[in-house]
């Protein structure tokens, strides 16, 4: 596929220093040892994380695209990523959730490129037809220079009630345009029991992908009115680099139960094409992908 962009202010961050523990059977089985999900080869004989940076190769300068890694993985990611530069590997002493790798390397990206415009992928996810995916990022990276000091977060449409997502909660249109409409964010609910989630399906509400967008500025803004905590905390890595005892003194922090959830207002959502997206967050879902790819022998 030809690159479908070339912005030197755009920026990928892929998340990749998850522990994977709800899938270790099942990593185990086709890798043969406990490595995290991410660095395992379920299909395609690629991991997660190749798949995940094939998706993205179009969309990305390969020099902006970062990986935000856990040092206890070293022996993974070494080998996977051993033609990536060092400067593109943000790697965390440990694994202390989501937010604390997000602000980590916005403020990283910031210091590098101050009129940056960031993305987050998780390195676990699974699209049926990529090309809707790039097509939705694609107008998500347009979109995001007219979001302000809000952050878009991608909320794809609900084809059944699954408890285990998280859910979005839309508001009327705000922005209609050739690309796409952007909605407000009234509510997030999440892991809604099941009658909750028919209901929200009913009302036509999205699952959370956890894939956000927005201008460095607006990610500071974000992390700022709810964790300012730990962005003060990882700002001090800047003047003081000492990361692994910042890592130590703070507690994991979920961006999407703790960030996202805590402030609806400064968000938007782009709802996503027919892409097929779901994630290996579960076993389930994981063997419902490999069901439908046929793959489960290999398994």
């Amino acid at each position: 596929m030809n690159r479908l962009r070339e912005g030197i202010h755009e920026w990928a961050v892929i998340l990749a220093g998850g522990d994977g523990t709800r899938l270790r059977e099942l990593s185990y089985k086709v890798s043969g040892d406990h490595r995290p999900k991410q660095f395992s080869k379920f299909f395609g004989r690629k991991s997660l994380l190749a798949h995940t940076q094939d998706r993205l190769q179009p969309l990305f300068r390969d020099e902006n695209t970062l990986f935000a890694l856990n040092h206890a993985h070293r022996m993974y990611y070494a080998r996977e990523l051993a033609d990536v530069a060092s400067g593109r590997k943000l790697i965390q002493p440990s694994n202390r959730g989501t937010a604390p790798a997000i602000a980590l390397a916005v403020l990283e990206i910031i210091g590098r490129d101050p009129d940056c415009t960031v993305a987050f992928f998780p390195s676990d996810h699974h699209y049926r037809e990529s090309s809707m995916f790039q097509a939705t990022i694609d107008r998500a990276l347009q979109l995001a220079r007219f979001c302000g000091d809000r952050v878009l977060i991608i909320g794809a449409p609900a084809t059944y009630p699954e408890v285990e997502y998280g859910w979005i909660q839309p508001r009327p249109i705000v922005l209609q345009s050739p690309l796409n409409a952007l909605q407000y964010v009234s509510r997030f609910w999440e892991k809604p029991n099941l009658e909750e989630a028919r209901a929200l399906q009913k009302s036509e509400c999205l699952w959370n992908t956890f894939v956000t967008v927005g201008s460095g500025d607006a990610f500071l803004g974000l992390l700022g009115a709810t964790v300012p905590h730990l962005l003060a905390a990882i700002g001090k890595w800047f003047s003081a680099p000492d990361l692994n005892r910042i890592y130590r003194e703070i507690e994991p922090i979920d961006f999407s139960k703790d960030v996202l959830s805590a402030s609806p207002e400064r968000l938007l959502v782009l709802r996503d094409g027919p892409s097929g997206w779901t994630d290996f967050g579960s076993p389930q879902r994981a063997m419902d992908v490999l069901q439908a790819l046929s793959v489960l022998s290999e398994v």
